[in-house]
């Protein structure tokens, strides 16, 4: 992958732009006069052209090219502008104002071609129904079957640890205590780096043992850089719904509520689902078999059911054992998931 271009002969900027691409985890090219950066002027994703270096490039008449910005630490240089236009910049970078927005830009940088995931979030409408095992089943098929890179988050600090449900609870990688601490923007190939990683399938989850709240801004984060990186995000929520399970909420392509149909099941998943509706319209049910038929359970919750997902009597057991289900067409949980995905991911 090629790498920005720096041209500049200020020493005291280039220490500043070296240490700003540090932070967004990319390298730079770096030419102190123009005639030096001419072989890298349309190979490079990003060009940051030095307010001392401006005349020189803006005579030397590169080709004309977008991703060029002009950096600068003078607010009062009247000539700012005039300098922008001449090097065909498209912004004006002023440092330490902007710092952010330049890890921010050379971060954008060094993504590669951003693919546009699409986000599923998986919640039971009470405890026991099986909401995770549903959102690591769609997550397995989905990277399986379907060929399609995916996420998987843990979302419910107190679930138990998602990766222990697939059997990969000693799996080395990042969990959500090595990233809580991050601010602003995750690189989705930093997050695919660092994560436990399984083909086509990479999970995030929590560390044994206390776990603190996920701060929203850090699940925005994980989610923003899972939808330019992953073809499928799966999101394992809480009942109760945090700030962090709002803010994948808000983010989501379609909610699965996992409602049992009975009474009382259907009556928590009604108050589940009087607070998801704050945050996300696509809401859709899958009903466990009980006293109440589909029909009628369907109604009672208000949003249309997407499947019916029967009792696995073998299935505690498999996954007890460290063993992962079987997703394969002829299997129920194989033809629910290949459905789900038909219908949320798009054609």
């Amino acid at each position: 992958m090629h790498r920005p271009l720096v041209i500049t002969e200020d020493h005291a900027l280039l220490d500043d732009l070296v240490r700003i691409a540090a932070a967004a985890g990319a390298q730079l090219d770096v030419a102190h006069v123009p005639a030096h950066a001419r072989p890298y002027w349309n190979l490079a994703p990003l060009v940051a052209v030095g307010a001392d270096q401006a005349e020189a490039v803006a005579a030397s008449s590169p080709p004309a090219r977008d991703q060029v910005l002009l950096v600068t630490r003078d607010l009062e240089d009247a000539d700012t502008w005039r300098k922008c236009v001449a090097v065909g910049a498209q912004a004006v970078v002023t440092l330490p104002v902007d710092e952010r927005h330049l890890v921010e830009r050379f971060a954008d940088a060094m993504e590669p071609e951003p693919r546009s995931g699409t986000v599923i979030c998986v919640i039971g409408g009470r405890g026991g129904v099986g909401a995770s095992v549903l959102s690591a089943c769609l997550a397995l098929h989905a990277s399986g079957s379907g060929h399609l890179r995916t996420l998987l988050v843990d979302a419910d600090q107190l679930g138990g640890g998602i990766d222990a449900l697939l059997g990969h609870e000693e799996a080395s990688g990042a969990r959500w205590g090595d990233l809580v601490a991050r601010e602003g923007r995750i690189s989705s190939v930093a997050l695919q780096a660092a994560l436990p990683s399984f083909g086509d399938l990479a999970v995030l989850s929590f560390h044994r043992g206390e776990v603190a709240a996920i701060p929203p801004q850090a699940m925005r984060s994980v989610l923003e850089a899972g939808r330019r990186g992953f073809d499928l995000v799966v999101v394992d929520l809480p009942r109760h719904l945090d700030p962090a399970a709002v803010e994948a909420l808000t983010r989501a392509n379609a909610t699965l509520i996992v409602a049992a149909s009975d009474v009382r099941g259907i009556l928590s998943a009604v108050q589940v689902l009087c607070e998801a509706r704050k945050h996300t319209s696509d809401l859709r049910a899958i009903l466990r078999p009980g006293i109440v038929d589909d029909d009628m359970a369907a109604a009672s919750l208000g949003i249309p059911c997407a499947g019916t997902l029967p009792d696995q009597p073998r299935l505690t057991a498999t996954l007890n054992r460290g063993e992962l289900p079987k997703l394969g067409p002829r299997t129920v949980l194989g033809g629910l998931c290949a459905s789900l995905l038909r219908d949320v991911l798009p054609s």
